[in-house]
């Protein structure tokens, strides 16, 4: 008996010493999302996460995103940029199918980007495309003409492509209304099936099917399910009763609410949004002053923000700039110093009012306002910093405001001494529209109202540089102006957390442009293995 036990023992462990496990096709995911889907369709979806979620593993566009955040072909098999960096030309795959079965067509690409450019479809992509002249060139590509290089461009064509025997007859007027949003059919990975809806009309369920035909191969799952719910709680609570795998995202300060952690994998993905204190020294006399702007960025304690509101889920900022990035320049990341901080101020004559413990300089108190959302994190970041500020002699008067009236009232007009707020950008930043001088009225966003030449100079260079080594020293000069004149107090940013189910395996995506990038290599996520010989 010991003798037949023992044998079973080695010849499952033989078993598993010559074999590995493999994915293997079948089965379902399904993923809860806050929200509700109302334009599945690339060109109009940007406003909605939900939208925007299920666009991404429906349609392909030219170009996507890999795992790391660079841009790479998709529907493009190959493309030229001229000697001027002004014309790209674009060469499509070969045998690229509709979910409807219709073969894809150079004609399905011109016609897209002639919808995303005509004002009356009112896509909110239209701006990337000013100046931009599309044609259909020699041996069916598609060709792009711009009026300037622009170094991002290949970003812009990331845009999922829509069908043009769906579409083209569909008026401007009923574009954002057609059914087809709803019942979309594009050449990504995975074809609409069908959506559930309750009795008030919100939609519950939308399913998606494994697309047979997909130009890169069958994905390995054979269903996505999509379940939508009005608010984190609910969604947490149905993860919880494992009505879902996975949830789109969960802001940090819930991540203790998962109650079934042991089988839950935590994907914890860098996505290029800062959080910054922007400084506004036209408004604030107070904060005109180098040193001050100098004494406070050195005072903060990033770690400590981190730490105690995001519970460790984030990365200290001393810029624009992530480690991921290419021109990061590590060498010029602040670290806290209240010493210094102290002694800085001390030296350039704000004298510490004991009675008051707030600093002075003649007639001149260190006061400043600090405005924000009334997002629970940025609330709580802007009373943090105003703790770690008074330890240097610093008031600041924090004041909390709704978005709309954040939006209206302070940003648009600039009207406020400091500002916490956020910026998103890509892996590949184009920061011209946050920092470049003139950007510093609405609608630009440069909300320091930053004001420097050099800046820039180097801001026009990069977008039109397409010398990779030559753009990461424009970028690393950059960042060094920025540590120099202390335009912003740069603090985090913060990551993306996306909770699965243990039993979804094959998720690759590590730094995403957006949340749907989560989808990244989608048709390569599997929930059932077998075991093949090594």
């Amino acid at each position: 008996m010991i003798i037949a036990v023992s044998f079973v023992v080695w010849a499952g462990s033989f078993y598993f010493d010559i074999t590995k496990t493999v994915p293997k096709f079948g089965g379902q995911y399904i993923e809860g999302i806050v929200g509700q889907p109302l334009y599945v369709n690339p060109l109009i979806s940007q406003t909605s996460e939900a939208d925007s979620d299920l666009a991404q593993i429906i349609f392909s566009g030219l170009f996507k995103y890999d795992k790391s955040g660079n841009v790479v072909p998709d529907l493009a098999q190959d493309f030229t940029i001229s000697e001027d960096q002004k014309t790209y030309t674009i060469n499509l795959k070969k045998n690229v199918l509709w979910h409807d079965g219709e073969p894809l067509a150079v004609d399905d690409v011109f016609f897209t980007y002639s919808v995303l450019q005509d004002p009356a479809y009112k896509s909110p992509l239209r701006q990337g495309f000013q100046g931009v002249d599309v044609s259909i060139g020699e041996n069916q590509t598609i060709v792009f003409n711009l009026k300037s290089p622009y170094v991002g461009f290949l970003d812009n064509l990331t845009v999922g492509i829509l069908p043009k025997h769906i579409w083209e007859n569909i008026a401007p007027e009923k574009f954002a209304l057609a059914e087809y949003n709803l019942h979309p059919i594009g050449s990504g990975p995975f074809a609409f099936s069908d959506f559930q809806k309750d009795s008030n009309g919100n939609i519950l369920t939308f399913t998606l099917a494994a697309f047979k035909n997909y130009y890169d191969g069958k994905a390995y799952i054979s269903k996505m399910t999509f379940n939508f719910y009005p608010d984190d709680t609910t969604l947490i609570a149905a993860y919880n009763k494992k009505e879902v795998m996975g949830m789109g995202s969960i802001p940090p300060e819930n991540v203790k609410d998962i109650k079934n952690v042991k089988s839950t994998n935590l994907h914890e993905l860098v996505i290029p949004r800062y959080f910054s204190v922007f400084l506004n020294q036209t408004k604030s006399l107070v904060l005109a002053n180098d040193e001050v702007r100098l004494a406070l960025n050195m005072s903060v304690d990033r770690k400590q923000i981190i730490e105690t509101l995001l519970h460790g889920e984030g990365a200290p900022l001393s810029s624009p700039f992530f480690p991921q990035m290419k021109g990061y320049d590590e060498s010029k990341q602040i670290q806290t110093d209240m010493e210094a901080a102290n002694k800085k101020l001390d030296e350039a004559g704000w004298v510490l009012d004991t009675n008051e413990n707030v600093r002075k300089k003649g007639t001149t108190t260190l006061e400043f306002e600090l405005v924000t959302t009334d997002w629970p994190e940025l609330n709580q970041t802007a009373n943090l910093l105003k703790e770690q500020w008074a330890k240097v002699g610093a008031k600041v008067n924090v004041k909390v405001l709704s978005v709309s009236d954040l939006q209206q009232n302070y940003i648009k007009t600039r009207e406020y001494d400091s500002l916490l707020f956020g910026q998103a950008i890509s892996f590949n930043p184009d920061l011209y529209s946050f920092w470049h001088s003139s950007q510093k009225r609405d609608p630009g966003l440069n909300l320091s109202l930053f004001d420097n030449k050099e800046a820039d100079g180097i801001l026009e260079n990069v977008r039109q540089e397409m010398d990779e080594n030559v753009r990461n020293e424009d970028f690393k000069k950059f960042q060094s102006i920025l540590a120099d004149e202390v335009p912003a107090v740069f603090l985090y940013g913060r990551y993306y957390l996306f909770p699965t189910s243990a039993a979804l395996q094959g998720i690759d995506a590590q730094n995403i442009n957006n949340p749907q990038q989560r989808f990244v290599g989608v048709d390569k996520w599997f929930v059932k293995t077998s075991r093949v010989l090594k």
